[in-house]
């Protein structure tokens, strides 16, 4: 059996190679990348964690590889109905015990999984697992993770800080070509992150959406220019990481022009090899020049580049030929969720996690049974189908990022969490961040900004879709509350009752959401407002192709999302409070161009 007292000592010294390589680098950066550039400072830590790796027994390097989901709000004291769920797909009541059943190497946290309640709450839970790992026979900390791009996809909600997602952002780096906004959105969310325990996140979204249909990127993508996509990516990974966070620049090699959600099919990218190169590679070369800790691969079929068939998390030439031999990237491959339906097609359970690793990648995120992936990735090894040394490589990264991100120096305390997570400062920082986003679109008889020093009776409806965790309440509900909260008398009702109670008001706001192609009632509910006479605003609270599948309306307006701080951006902007800055990222077919926007 290993010496786990002196395989103890030994993370310790890699933790202060890790810190005497980075020459000093502040500790919130996690002692690994500068703050002026992102970058890697060296290979300081590679032999006192490769004297770690070859301390390791099998099982265990085996278990490094895997990041899996479990259900709970702490560590060893789960409600029961998380316990029994943890029993049913792991045979293990609480998360502790799968982190020592497994020697598992991290954990993703979910919303729905009853990970992610409160920031104090996932502190405790992230300190729980980690002193469960350490007391376990590899010792070795977790890489705790999630999926925090924040506006659509956002899995812990207030009282952290909500802030812009990726396309808002775009939208602001189209108007004035920084890209600080970016890089301090990323910065916030990395601290906040940190202080919750949580040193990964999978984040940025580097696709590059030029299909306005796609079901899947849309909003969580900077834009359609790779251009500019390729700077905020590379922004955030910087903003990220000198937080002490491991930014993962995904879905590669890229997901912005397919049909199919890959979570219930298999996309295809019809892409040419010429136009993956224009378009699809820049923000992943980006994200690599930035020294991006992690890259995710996407599940999709790329015939342009391998025609075999296979998605892209299997593919050896994808993986190995492009992400590694042509980009040169040195870091952790990280699959996509493994329980998704296009990765689940053409291979079974028991191949997915051999044939990742096979075609190159490291971290195998979530399979669908923990314990058969497990197994088979062992008996890949035993067989010979997998050598040690390959396994050895991709444990040797994922250990070099654990070092790199501090994990072995310890863990935040719980003063941490209110030093840091939802501050008035970060919360300021986002509300004048997505100030700079909102868009207006069509303004044509001056209808805005809405004169609230005369408290003009407004009317607000349309969709109300599900928030991400925390927010305060539907989208039409904090608009209407923050443009009373200016001055206005505004009104919030359900779209059946919107076409009656129109007369009277000076305008009607109406939120649409994806507006499809065809018969969509949102398209009934604009043309029936319309009909009252009363001024309609139309605000797309996701997709900003919405604006081509509706009447023309008085106003029209782009929020990219339809969290809080998107709420209280439009309201301030719909009223003057503050002068409309955002421009287009993407265009909208038929309508308007990259880059359109209008001001006053």
């Amino acid at each position: 059996m290993p010496n786990h007292a002196s395989r103890r000592n030994l993370l310790a010294a890699a933790a202060m190679a890790a810190v005497a390589g980075a020459g000093a680098v502040a500790a919130s950066a996690g002692g690994h990348r500068t703050p002026d550039d992102g970058r890697a400072p060296g290979r300081a830590p590679v032999r006192s964690v490769r004297r770690l790796l070859d301390r390791m027994d099998l099982e265990e390097k085996v278990g490094q590889l895997f990041v899996s989901r479990a259900y709970g709000h702490a560590a060893t004291e789960p409600d029961a109905a998380d316990a029994a769920k943890n029993l049913e797909l792991f045979g293990v009541r609480t998360a502790a015990e799968l982190v020592a059943r497994y020697h598992l190497g991290g954990i993703i946290y979910f919303a729905w999984a009853h990970n992610t309640r409160t920031p104090h709450q996932i502190a405790s839970l992230s300190a729980g697992l980690q002193q469960a790992a350490l007391a376990s026979g590899s010792g070795i900390p977790l890489l705790l993770s999630t999926d925090q791009e924040h506006g659509a996809v956002a899995r812990i909600g207030k009282p952290a800080t909500l802030l812009p997602g990726a396309m808002a952002l775009g939208a602001q780096h189209r108007a004035t070509g920084s890209t600080a906004d970016a890089r301090l959105a990323a910065r916030i969310a990395g601290a906040e992150l940190a202080a919750m325990g949580i040193r990964q996140d999978y984040a940025p979204v580097a696709d590059v959406n030029v299909d306005p249909a796609n079901p899947v990127i849309g909003v969580r993508s900077f834009g359609a220019d790779p251009g500019a996509v390729a700077r905020l990516v590379a922004a955030q990974v910087r903003g990220y990481q000198q937080a002490g966070v491991a930014a993962t620049a995904k879905h590669f090699p890229g997901h912005g022009d397919t049909a199919t959600d890959s979570h219930v099919g298999l996309p295809v990218m019809r892409h040419s090899r010429a136009q993956w190169e224009e378009l699809d590679e820049p923000p992943f070369r980006a994200a690599v020049e930035a020294g991006v800790d992690a890259i995710m691969t996407a599940h999709i079929v790329f015939p342009a580049l391998d025609p075999s068939g296979d998605p892209a998390t299997l593919s050896r030439p994808i993986v190995t030929g492009i992400l590694r031999e042509r980009l040169g990237f040195r870091g952790v491959v990280v699959t996509d969720a493994l329980d998704m339906a296009g990765v689940r097609q053409k291979y079974g359970d028991d191949r997915v996690p051999v044939l990742a690793l096979l075609a190159g990648c490291d971290q195998l995120l979530n399979p669908p049974d923990l314990g058969l992936a497990y197994r088979s990735v062992l008996a890949a090894v035993e067989s010979g189908e997998l050598t040690r040394e390959r396994i050895d490589a991709s444990v040797l990264r994922i250990l070099e990022l654990k070092a790199r991100r501090g994990l072995f120096e310890g863990h935040p305390g719980a003063g941490e969490v209110d030093a840091t997570v939802g501050t008035p400062e970060h919360r300021a920082a986002a509300d004048a961040i997505a100030a700079r986003t909102t868009t207006v679109l069509a303004n044509p008889a001056g209808l805005l900004p809405l004169d609230a020093a005369a408290a003009p009776r407004l009317l607000v409806t349309g969709a109300d879709p599900a928030s991400p965790s925390g927010t305060t309440g539907p989208p039409t509900a904090v608009l209407a509350r923050e443009l009373t909260a200016l001055g206005c008398r505004a009104t919030a009702l359900p779209p059946a009752r919107a076409a009656a109670a129109a007369p009277g008001h000076a305008a009607v706001l109406v939120c649409t959401y994806n507006v499809a192609e065809g018969d969509d009632p949102q398209r009934a509910l604009v043309a029936g407002l319309l009909a009252t006479g009363v001024p309609v605003v139309a605000l797309a609270i996701r997709n900003p192709y919405d604006a081509a599948r509706l009447p023309a309306c008085a106003a029209e307006v782009a929020t990219y999302s339809w969290t809080d701080v998107e709420m209280r951006a439009a309201a301030r902007v719909l009223t003057g409070a503050v002068r409309p800055a955002g421009r287009l990222p993407v265009p909208v077919p038929g309508r308007y161009p990259l880059g359109h926007g209008v001001t006053y």
